[in-house]
């Protein structure tokens, strides 16, 4: 059942970035590659968390859905040179289409410990 109703969020705040990559790579030496990403982006000022998705038929397609505390920490860490290395590599083993987005509606879903 679906508790409260949909909140309309304005801007401000946290952001979300998508990115959808395609490989032409092994996926084991793609997530390894990409973990090592996510160890860097841990370390860094407003990183709130990351996931990433492989998709369910197309072997070759993965998105990554990370959570920032704002464009400006999320930026910062772009900009840190300690960075471009995980990206080159990744370069190497994918083509990608980043986006950054920002919160627009909030749907929670409240489950009851009986359904």
């Amino acid at each position: 059942m679906l508790q409260g109703q949909p909140r309309i969020r304005e801007g401000g705040g946290d952001v979300t970035f998508v990115n959808r990559f395609t490989t032409h790579a092994p996926d084991d030496e793609f997530e390894r590659a990409f973990a090592e990403v996510c160890e860097f982006m841990a370390r860094q000022v407003g990183f709130l968390g990351n996931t990433l998705l492989k998709h369910a038929k197309d072997e070759h397609s993965y998105i990554n859905i990370a959570r920032w505390r704002d464009a400006e920490c999320f930026h910062k860490a772009l900009g840190h040179p300690e960075f471009e290395p995980h990206v080159a590599r990744l370069r190497t083993l994918s083509s990608s289409e980043p986006n950054l987005y920002l919160p627009r509606l909030d749907v929670s879903v409240h489950r009851g410990e009986q359904e």
